[in-house]
């Protein structure tokens, strides 16, 4: 997929606590934040966002790392790895710890609330960023999170694995609102992807219960539909443009999802 230039996206800055940083903008209708997966956002996370907002709705996207528009590639990906794993921002391998931008990102949150209006927000993450809209789900505003492939804390250990990159008192706050204010959890992975380890689920089924939908996507040896046991990206790099593919049905209930919870009537 060639380079995107993000021409049809409107860029504002927002700041919060003295971190400031660029965020394109699309669509009408109440917003959902969409943080970007390693190594930023690409035309296929471009398109998603895009798809997002022709449902009807505002979508965020903040520009956490890598270079907006750039096609992937293995280098970029490793030269934008390194710095993510490595910052404060982010705390990729604590276990335990909610990730520290997860303050921005609710306080973008609150702020794409109060100017989209709505019953509250959206928010979707990928893969580095996948856990992080469980981290936002402790404010309010946040209605609908979405995990794809959540790939932190990275590790080899089956604690870390495990582990749903929260501290103790944001889960205890997560769980809480999943019961209190009737909110769901949607996740998507691929049945093999180690990146994305199957432990990470059990422990959000385990957590919030009958609030988790879990949707696994068959990856592994002879599947019907030729999936790689590497697949990853679910609603990017990997999706199908196909009604009956499994990426493309996941996509749709992502879509459903949202506009269920975020759209009146």
């Amino acid at each position: 997929m060639a380079a995107d230039d993000l021409s049809d996206f409107e860029v504002e800055e927002f700041s919060h606590r003295g971190s400031t940083r660029d965020v394109y903008r699309k669509g009408e209708g109440p917003a959902v934040v969409v943080m970007a997966e390693i190594p930023g956002i690409t035309p296929a996370v471009a398109r998603f966002a895009r798809t997002v907002a022709d449902s009807g709705l505002s979508v965020y996207l903040p520009h956490l790392f890598g270079e907006p528009g750039r096609e992937p590639s293995a280098a970029y990906s490793a030269r934008s790895m390194i710095p993510a794993c490595v910052s404060r921002e982010f705390k990729a391998f604590a276990r335990g710890r909610t990730e520290p931008v997860s303050t921005w990102l609710r306080a973008l949150a609150r702020h794409a609330h109060e100017v989209c209006g709505g019953p509250g927000v959206g928010a979707l993450g990928m893969c580095f960023t996948g856990g992080f809209a469980l981290g936002m789900m402790v404010d309010d505003a946040v209605l609908a999170p979405v995990l794809s492939q959540p790939s932190l804390p990275l590790g080899f250990t089956r604690r870390k694995r495990a582990d749903l990159h929260l501290s103790p008192e944001d889960l205890t706050t997560v769980k809480e609102r999943a019961e209190d204010d009737d909110i769901c959890v949607l996740g998507l992975r691929f049945s093999h992807d180690r990146l994305s380890p199957p432990e990470r689920f059990e422990s959000l089924r385990r957590e919030l219960g009958e609030r988790f939908i879990g949707v696994e996507i068959d990856s592994g040896p002879g599947n019907p539909h030729g999936l790689s046991r590497t697949a990853h990206s679910v609603l990017t790099e990997e999706l199908v443009d196909d009604p009956d593919h499994p990426t493309w049905l996941a996509l749709q209930q992502v879509l459903d999802f949202f506009t269920e919870r975020l759209l009146p009537g």
